[in-house]
């Protein structure tokens, strides 16, 4: 079930050397507490949630995650004027820019279970793809979500996959604007 959030432990990145860039790394799900290399326990996904209140405002995002394993195409990094776009936590958002509706993910090793929260003025499809392109799932926002224009779908509406081998995902809102946050990948175990 998607809906079920991993426990999370806070870290600390530097990106560059001018400001430190956070991300918030899970412990293994369901590991024992005294588990230790050796055991013959299986091993769970490593779950990583990304911060992104430590990205500037109009900041173009690409290779900040990198050494988190993310790597983004067509994002910008907005503090949301318009109250259509709330943040889900924080006050900084993703946004699909300098290209209006879409954004691209893509891992550096293959990933699990992707989860964010999309505000969208329009229909929103979150595909992931294997490492040969091919389809692996989607899921939708079926129509626009936006805060205070009557939808019956709420804003910051969580998009969750779950599927082994994801090597890329890509939002596609049709030339409509939309922000995600409190992005989440869970890392393949070997």
């Amino acid at each position: 079930m998607c809906l079920e959030e991993p426990m999370i432990e806070k870290l600390s990145l530097e990106y560059g050397s001018d400001r430190p860039l956070e991300t918030w790394v899970s412990t293994p799900l369901n590991a024992p507490s005294n588990a230790h290399k050796g055991s013959n326990s299986s091993v769970q996904p490593q779950c990583v949630k990304l911060d992104l209140e430590n990205l500037k405002c109009f900041e173009v995002v690409a290779h900040q995650f990198e050494e988190r394993g993310v790597i983004f195409t067509n994002a910008i990094a907005l503090q949301p004027s318009n109250p259509a776009f709330p943040p889900h936590s924080g006050s900084i958002v993703l946004m699909g820019g300098p290209r209006n509706g879409w954004m691209e993910a893509t891992f550096k090793q293959p990933v699990c279970r992707v989860s964010c929260f999309v505000t969208s003025s329009r229909q929103t499809v979150l595909s992931a793809y294997d490492r040969q392109d091919r389809l692996l799932g989607k899921v939708e926002i079926p129509e626009s979500n936006l805060a205070g224009s009557g939808s019956t779908i709420e804003p910051n509406t969580q998009l969750c996959l779950q599927s082994p081998n994801i090597h890329r995902i890509t939002f596609y809102a049709f030339d409509g604007q939309f922000s995600l946050d409190d992005f989440q990948v869970c890392f393949q175990s070997d």
